[in-house]
């Protein structure tokens, strides 16, 4: 028997502001979610993204607290297009999201911008840039 890799699951402290959060990015939440102590949405390939709130986690490990000095997950999501980075960063940041990497082109090749969902995990936006010629 081995294990797989089988979904990402992140605690968060505002179930609704986080379902709102990444449904803004395209994730299927189901209705109701938002309203739920536990909540999944299912990602192409079979992987699931999950959310437990605080009061979950401490159900069964009560001594459990969140990490004071944040900033140590982040999803990497692919865009269709330089473009769409941009618009999608000022489209989460002119709703309240903390913008923490404005867009730019970055050396590696992508149009790259970094905000951070109610949590303060980090969402990466990334696109290829079109290569010389192109």
């Amino acid at each position: 028997m081995t294990a797989r890799f089988d979904a990402i699951g992140l605690v968060v402290s505002d179930m609704a502001a986080s379902v709102a959060f990444y449904r803004r990015l395209g994730f299927a939440f189901p209705e109701g979610a938002e309203d739920q102590p536990h909540a999944e949405a299912e990602l192409p390939g079979g992987l699931r993204l999950m959310f437990d709130t605080e009061e979950t986690v401490r159900s069964f490990l009560p001594e459990w607290q969140p990490s004071s000095d944040g900033g140590r997950t982040s999803l990497a999501l692919r865009c269709d297009s330089p473009a769409e980075v941009d618009s999608l960063y000022e489209e989460l940041v002119s709703t309240g999201c903390h913008g923490e990497l404005k867009p730019w082109d970055a050396f590696w090749g992508q149009r790259y911008a970094v905000v951070l969902d109610p949590d303060g995990n980090g969402v990466d936006l990334f696109a290829p840039l079109a290569a010389a010629g192109e």
